[in-house]
């Protein structure tokens, strides 16, 4: 099972979203996100890319203006991924990924 940690600012920007994005965002990570980690693969849905000019964030897409960014981390648990995830909201985020 892949490990997760966050960052304050995502705590932060996870505590601003409505109940409903907060409970979005973690069916999202179940059905979808997680899967693709372990199949080292995501769905097309998610737009799953590198952030532009950075070498290491990521970002995903978990509602029609909901965005995720994250990073891979160290492995907590040997062949398992680490995801740090960074921030949450819309795509205004992408002004300090």
């Amino acid at each position: 099972m892949p490990t997760f940690e966050t960052t304050q600012r995502f705590d932060r920007d996870l505590h601003k979203l409505t109940r409903e994005q907060r409970h979005q965002f973690r069916n999202v990570l179940a059905a979808e996100f997680i899967p693709g980690l372990k199949a080292q693969q995501f769905r097309p849905r998610l737009r799953v890319k590198r952030v532009r000019s950075t070498a290491k964030v990521w970002e995903m897409s978990w509602a029609p203006d909901g965005r995720a960014t994250f990073e891979y981390g160290a492995e907590r648990r040997p062949g398992e991924p680490h995801v740090i995830w960074r921030r949450i909201g819309a795509h205004d985020i992408f002004g300090c990924p």
